[in-house]
């Protein structure tokens, strides 16, 4: 029997924690939060993160790392992306040699501005990182929990970790590609996070398709301006990582990311707003990151810029929107 270790109990790391099970793997969970540990063991479902669907009392949640990862073939990480460095380093020296490790997390450390690749390949050690990958895409846990039709990607600098990554998780439900632009992969669905927020100001707004379809056009169009610069492929922006993940967190009702701007937009402050989430915003620290970015390699991000200054300069949204509007005519497939 395969033995999976998820490091992290939030929507996403019980979504595929329970899809592993349904599959046959042992899974067990690692949590840091005592109080959602003690209480998914009384409840029977995770009410935090992932309320109303029933978890199996065959897959234990500890607070002891070295418990969950005793044993692991495969080991999951799930935590937001600003705690994935202190997580893995924590991990380390627990996590048993040959196995493989699957990051789940979108984002773009804040300090470093690495990928989350790059963190847990400079935190585990080079014994790690040949079996070392990603699984992303548009994917919310509030539909994949409910087995409904998802597809997304495995991505690693080495083929057979991608495709054992793949063949963990393919379900009759939860369809795996397998993409070798790892850089772009990683790329697309931190960055689309930014452009949901945008999105989310314009519907907050009430703005209609036609300003959402420009919107998501011309965000792709600087996510991957970005991404190239930093070494991906351009074809990669036109998959499920870039412009799938992208359509998918830009019109859900479940997005996180998407509801941060649209009470932005309807006049609420950022910190009004996070103060009453249960879940991380990833979009938020990511554009803080993806400026800083933007600004070591030269590459213009008008949409980014206009949604850094109306998160933490407080621009209004309107002025941000007017600003984009008009600015200098220009070809439209400019570099």
């Amino acid at each position: 029997m395969s033995r999976t270790s998820i490091l992290g109990a939030g929507s996403w790391g019980s979504t595929l924690g329970l899809l592993l099970n349904d599959k046959g793997d042992h899974v067990r969970f690692w949590e840091y939060d005592a109080d959602l540990v003690a209480d998914l063991k009384v409840a029977g479902e995770n009410r935090k993160f992932l309320p109303g669907v029933p978890w199996p009392p065959s897959v234990p949640v500890s607070n002891r790392m070295d418990e969950a990862l005793e044993g692991a073939d495969l080991v999951v990480l799930a935590v937001p992306s600003q705690a994935l460095r202190s997580v893995t380093r924590r991990a380390a020296s627990l996590i048993p040699r040959g196995a493989y490790l699957t990051s789940v997390v979108k984002g773009i450390e804040r300090n470093s501005l690495m990928r989350m690749s790059e963190v847990l390949a400079q935190e585990l050690g080079v014994e790690h990182r040949d079996r070392l990958g990603v699984l992303l895409g548009p994917s919310l846990a509030y539909e994949v929990a409910r087995r409904i039709p998802t597809t997304v990607v495995a991505s690693a600098t080495e083929p057979r970790t991608a495709e054992t990554i793949r063949d963990r998780f393919h379900t009759p439900y939860f369809r795996v590609y397998t993409n070798d632009d790892l850089v772009g992969v990683e790329l697309g669905v931190s960055l689309k996070n930014i452009i949901a927020i945008a999105a989310g100001i314009c519907d907050g707004l009430g703005y209609g398709a036609n300003t959402k379809g420009a919107l998501l056009t011309r965000g792709l169009a600087e996510i991957a301006r970005l991404g190239i610069a930093l070494g991906a492929r351009r074809e990669t922006f036109a998959g499920l990582t870039g412009m799938g993940d992208l359509i998918t967190t830009c019109i859900s009702p479940h997005s996180r990311n998407r509801h941060v701007g649209d009470q932005i937009g309807r006049g609420r402050s950022l910190e009004d707003v996070l103060a009453d989430m249960v879940m991380v915003a990833e979009g938020v620290e990511t554009t803080q990151s993806a400026v800083d970015l933007a600004r070591r390699v030269g590459v213009e991000l008008p949409i980014t810029e206009q949604v850094h200054r109306v998160l933490f300069e407080g621009k209004p949204p309107l002025e941000a929107i007017t600003e984009l509007m008009t600015r200098d005519p220009k070809d439209e497939f400019w570099s």
